[in-house]
């Protein structure tokens, strides 16, 4: 078998001591991950924000950028400080290109987030 070059491709960011105060902060990242697929090749499809008041899951959100090329996604356990961050791409965007903005803004708000993961994954991955 020989594998051929992927066609997307997937970062996942794992981030503790995320400080989200309010649902104004949700809206915050909300508008930096619309942001950041602006400014990279990838075009948004659709966007939708669902923040979490506790009653039925723990407090945060969960936020999705829908784009041509795939996906941006983020899932906040606000009390615990958690974020879990995904740039899924196909074709020619780069995802650690949006994966990056993200990131350099998040640290610019929050100087105190820790990375704990970075990891890139090849996806559609075909046989020859």
């Amino acid at each position: 078998m020989v594998v051929n070059p992927s066609q997307g491709a997937h970062v996942f960011l794992d981030y503790v001591h995320a400080r989200f105060a309010d649902e104004d902060e949700y809206q915050w990242l909300f508008e930096l991950m619309r942001e950041a697929v602006a400014q990279s090749s990838a075009t948004e499809v659709h966007a939708h924000l669902a923040p979490f008041d506790g009653t039925t899951s723990p407090p945060g959100f969960a936020a999705v950028v829908l784009i041509d090329e795939s996906h941006i996604t983020a899932h906040c356990y606000a009390d615990r400080g958690l974020l879990a961050v995904d740039c899924f791409t196909c074709g020619q965007t780069d995802p650690d290109h949006i994966a990056d903005y993200l990131h350099e803004r998040l640290l610019e708000r929050m100087p105190d987030l820790v990375c704990l993961r970075r990891e890139r994954v090849n996806r559609f991955i075909t046989e020859a």
